[in-house]
């Protein structure tokens, strides 16, 4: 594979709330509830650390709050 994962923490994603509300023009909060609904937990309750797929919530960002050009 190319070595990219789709996935970061959601602590990472946190710290990136604030600039990406402020690039989208909304609410820091109207990105929070996309981050939280596209985090997913540890697999089968146990394994591995809860992750946000990043793939999936850059979709959801550009379909719910497109970028102005």
């Amino acid at each position: 594979g190319s070595g990219l994962a789709p996935d970061i923490s959601p602590a990472y994603a946190d710290l990136q709330i604030a600039r990406v509300a402020k690039t989208r023009g909304v609410a820091a909060e109207q990105i929070r509830v996309l981050v939280a609904d596209h985090t997913e937990g540890r697999t089968l309750g146990v394994f591995g650390e809860p992750r946000v797929n990043v793939v999936e919530l850059n979709l959801a960002l550009d379909q719910k709050f497109p970028m102005k050009s």
